[in-house]
C-alpha cells in the first residue's frame, strides 16, 4: 500500500478493515502512531503516505418494515479508540472475524450511538452512498433520507461519499446535504485501483493530522482560489471578475478545508443507469421514467440507476446548480499548475471537483494495448517514476515532458481526458461503463514507433 500510495502520489492512505483481528495484528506490527491522529509506516522515509484508522461496516437490518443494507465508514484517531469499538461490537454479536468489511446485525443508528460513545471524535460517513443494492440512498436496500438512516445521530453525519457512480454536483441536488461536506475516495480493492477517487484537503501549516481532516470534513464548504471563467464573448470583463472573485471565499481563514475532489467520471460507474444486465437492457432516467421500471425482456424488476436514484430524491434540478467549467491555478507540489475543474455558482463554496480517468485506462487506449499488457505497464511505470506520481502525470506534467517518455499519442491522450473531450457509454446494473478518448472516425496521432520503442526501456 505504501509503494502504491507512493507511485500514486497519495499523502494519506486508510487503513481499511481495522474490525479485523488478523489486519488489526497487521496495522499494528507495521505501522506506529506519529502522535496527530494519524498512522506511520515503521521505518518510513521521507514521500511515503501516512494512514488513518478508517474501516468499513455492512449493516444488514430491518427497519421500517424493509430489509436494509447500508456500508459505513468509520474512522477514529488511535488505535486505543479502534480497539475499544471492536471490542463492543464484538459483545454486542457482530462477527468481526466474518470479512474484511464484516457484516453486522446492528442498524445505522446503533452503530452512531457504539461507535461515538465510545470516541467522539470519530467520524461516520455513509459509503458510495448512492449505489442500489448496499448504501444509505440505495434505490434498494437504503433510505430517503440521513434523518431517516441515523435518526437523532445524523446530526453527527458531516459528510457522505459519492461513489463511482455519482459525483458531488449529483449531490448537491439534495438539500439534506447543503451542510454536509461531499467527499470521495478509491474503495479499491487494489494497488492499481488506488487513487480512481480522492479528496485533496487544504490544511495552511501544511502539518497533516486527524483534527484538520475532522474540522475540513465538519465545515461542510470550502472555495478554491483564482477561479477563472472560461471566455465567452459575451461576457463582460467587469462580470467575468465578479464571477471569479465570488469564488475567493475563505481566503483569509486559515481553518483546513476541502479544497477539491479527484473523480472517476460517474457514467463509468457500474450503477449509473437503470438496467439489467443479464438481458443487456440499459435505460437512462428519462427512459425509465417513460418505460417503468420493469425488464421489457424478462419481466423481472429493472435495477435502479445512481442517476435515476438522484432524480427522485433531488430537491433541485441541475439547472439550479448554475455548473460552470473553468481553469483554477494552484500550487501543487511546489509550482504552479492549472486544470479545468466544475463548480457551482448557486452554492460558489462548495469545493469544485476535476474529472480523470486513471493513467493505465489512457495509455492502453492511446496505443490499443489491453491494461495490463506488457506494452502499457513499462510506459506507466517509466512515467510515474520520471514525473512524480500518477496525479502529477494526470494534472500537472507537461505535453512535452509526456510525449518524451511515453509519446505522442499518450499525450493527446491526457489532454483530452484534462479537456473533457472524451465520449463515454454509461455503467448499469453491475456493468462498468466504457470510457473512449477517440470518437469513432476520429483519428490518432501518428505514433514514432522507434520512440514508442525506447520509451518502454
Amino acid at each position: 500500500m505504501t509503494a502504491w500510495g507512493r507511485r500514486k502520489g497519495i499523502g494519506l492512505l486508510a487503513t481499511g478493515d481495522w474490525t479485523h483481528p488478523l489486519w488489526m495484528r497487521e496495522i499494528q506490527l507495521h505501522l506506529e502512531e506519529l502522535g496527530n491522529g494519524l498512522l506511520g509506516l515503521k521505518g518510513a522515509t521521507p514521500g511515503d503516505p501516512q494512514y488513518l484508522l478508517a474501516t468499513e461496516v455492512s449493516c444488514i437490518y430491518t427497519q421500517g418494515g424493509k430489509g436494509r443494507r447500508v456500508h459505513t465508514l468509520i474512522w477514529v484517531p488511535t488505535l486505543t479508540s479502534a480497539l475499544a469499538i471492536n471490542r463492543e461490537m464484538t459483545r454486542q454479536g457482530c462477527n468481526l472475524l466474518s470479512d474484511g468489511r464484516p457484516i453486522i446485525g446492528l442498524t445505522s443508528i446503533q452503530v452512531a450511538e457504539l461507535v461515538l460513545t465510545i470516541e467522539p471524535r470519530a467520524l461516520i460517513i455513509p459509503a458510495h452512498a448512492w449505489t442500489p443494492w448496499f448504501s444509505v440512498y440505495g434505490a434498494m436496500s437504503g433510505f430517503d433520507s440521513l434523518e431517516e438512516a441515523y435518526g437523532p445521530y445524523a446530526k453527527h453525519i458531516y459528510a457522505v461519499e459519492t461513489g463511482l457512480s455519482s459525483n458531488p454536483s449529483m449531490n448537491w441536488r439534495i438539500k439534506e446535504l447543503d451542510n454536509r461536506s461531499i467527499v470521495s475516495f478509491s474503495d479499491a480493492h487494489s494497488g492499481p485501483k488506488l487513487g480512481r477517487e480522492a479528496t485533496v484537503f487544504e490544511i495552511s501549516d501544511g502539518k497533516l493530522n486527524y483534527d484538520a481532516i475532522y474540522a475540513a470534513i465538519r465545515s461542510g464548504a470550502g472555495s478554491v482560489d483564482n477561479f477563472e471563467m472560461p471566455a465567452e464573448g459575451s461576457r463582460s470583463a467587469q462580470k467575468a471578475e465578479r464571477d471569479r472573485a465570488a469564488r475567493k471565499i475563505g481566503n483569509a481563514t486559515s481553518a483546513p478545508r476541502i479544497a477539491h475532489t479527484i473523480e472517476f467520471y460517474p457514467e463509468e460507474g457500474k450503477y449509473h443507469y437503470t438496467g439489467h444486465r443479464t438481458c443487456k437492457v440499459r435505460l437512462s432516467p428519462q427512459e425509465a421514467v417513460a418505460k417503468g421500471t420493469t425488464c421489457p425482456v424478462c419481466g423481472k424488476p429493472l435495477t435502479q440507476g445512481v442517476m435515476a436514484r438522484v432524480e427522485e430524491l433531488a430537491g433541485r434540478s441541475e439547472e439550479d446548480l448554475h455548473l460552470e467549467s473553468g481553469i483554477v491555478n494552484y500550487e501543487l507540489w511546489g509550482k504552479q499548475t492549472s486544470m479545468r475543474m466544475t463548480t457551482s455558482k448557486a452554492f460558489p463554496n462548495r469545493p469544485p471537483f476535476v474529472m480523470l480517468v486513471p493513467l493505465q485506462e489512457i495509455i492502453a487506449e492511446s496505443i490499443g494495448s489491453p491494461v495490463a499488457s506488457v506494452k502499457v505497464q513499462p510506459l506507466y511505470t517509466k512515467l510515474t517514476d520520471s514525473l512524480g506520481g500518477e496525479f502529477s502525470v494526470l494534472l500537472s506534467a507537461s505535453h512535452g515532458d509526456i510525449a518524451a517518455i511515453a509519446g505522442e499519442r499518450v499525450a493527446v491522450g491526457i489532454d483530452k481526458v484534462r479537456t473533457g473531450d472524451l465520449v463515454i457509454d454509461p455503467g448499469y446494473d453491475g456493468v462498468f461503463g466504457v470510457v473512449k478518448l477517440w470518437r469513432e472516425g476520429e483519428e490518432k496521432p501518428l505514433v514514432n514507433p522507434g520512440q514508442e520503442q525506447l520509451a518502454i526501456f
